[in-house]
């Protein structure tokens, strides 16, 4: 906690606010800081179910399953769903690139695949997609933007002791008192437009809006192909309406708290990204056939095949493989919970 403390008493001076770290920047030093960030710290287990970990994902499905190969069944299904959208022939030429795994912990690891070339682009590496031979790409991520910094911002109605002038939005910023960190909230000198006119006292917006700049340079490139992205998110209707505390989280050993603040650089942050911000990057960018499915929609319609053939194989029990389907698909598992947009250009 010292170190940390230090590191963001060193970038304060970023902000407007004297003796505070905007919330979005303290997300980023604790996720992304080269030293003390979540995703730097050296060999830390943090992604599946076994001791030690955090969270887990889809990937993470049949890892303790006595089949094997069920540790790669979510990969078999972005494959044959990527067959279905685009066709074999396109498949062959095409390079798949995953943005966000982790080195040897991609979806195709160790996997027969239908893709030309298949790489991975880990936190941290340039993100360069532009190809010289014009080669067709599967630009494809797994709750990447979920885990990008997020702006927080609060509604009052009535003034408090920081002399807010007038009923409005403050933003939230984190500094440190008495050795531990803690929020604090100031007046905002420009609202930015996307935010509501009015709010019920108290009400918090987590915006997203390094997800939309990511996606910004991700399609902002100069590749053609498939886009796919495997998230949690919302409409902004229901961020903006329906979830009064915001929606940022943190992730320690499998439990989850609003704790934001407690173990910067040991434990995962997260926010609901906004759909329609997505949406709207991808249109912007000349994407076409834009699409926002359930993940249990999305497998049903492009690798509804390969589902039943899996199931009719081993019909007779309840092996690790349909038990991993059931987690991906049932709508009180992962089915529901995540969200895949697609798009082609």
């Amino acid at each position: 906690m010292e170190r940390f403390l230090s590191a963001a008493e060193t970038q304060r001076d970023r902000d407007q606010a004297p003796s505070a770290l905007r919330f979005d920047h303290f997300m980023r030093l604790a996720l992304y800081d080269a030293e003390l960030g979540y995703y730097a710290q050296p060999k830390r287990p943090r992604v599946g179910r076994h001791p030690g970990t955090d969270f887990y994902t889809a990937t993470s499905v049949g890892q303790n399953a006595a089949n094997a190969n069920a540790a790669s069944l979510f990969g078999e299904l972005v494959a044959q769903s990527c067959l279905t959208l685009m066709g074999e022939a396109f498949c062959a030429r095409a390079t798949f690139v995953e943005i966000g795994a982790e080195r040897g912990h991609g979806i195709l690891e160790n996997l027969a695949h239908p893709f030309a070339a298949s790489r991975t682009l880990s936190l941290g590496q340039p993100l360069e997609l532009s190809r010289a031979d014009d080669a067709p790409l599967i630009v494809f991520s797994n709750e990447l933007f979920d885990a990008q910094p997020c702006r927080r911002f609060v509604w009052h109605q009535r003034c408090n002791a920081q002399n807010a002038p007038a009923p409005g939005w403050r933003e939230v910023y984190v500094r440190a008192e008495n050795g531990a960190l803690t929020e604090v909230e100031y007046p905002l000198g420009r609202v930015p437009k996307f935010l509501p006119k009015t709010a019920p006292d108290g009400y918090r917006i987590d915006a997203a809006l390094d997800a939309k700049a990511l996606l910004d340079q991700i399609a902002g490139q100069a590749w053609h192909g498939l886009f796919l992205a495997f998230d949690y998110g919302k409409t902004w209707a229901e961020l903006a309406e329906a979830m009064p505390q915001g929606s940022a989280r943190a992730y320690t050993g499998h439990r989850q708290t609003n704790d934001l603040l407690a173990q910067p650089g040991q434990q995962d942050l997260t926010c609901h990204i906004c759909w329609d911000w997505l949406q709207d990057s991808l249109a912007e960018n000349s994407f076409r056939d834009i699409a926002l499915d359930t993940q249990e929609a999305f497998f049903v319609k492009h690798s509804g095949a390969f589902i039943a053939q899996q199931i009719a194989a081993e019909a007779q029990n309840l092996s690790p493989k349909k038990q991993a389907l059931l987690q991906l698909l049932h709508p009180s598992h992962l089915g529901q919970k995540f969200q895949v947009l697609s798009a082609k250009r």
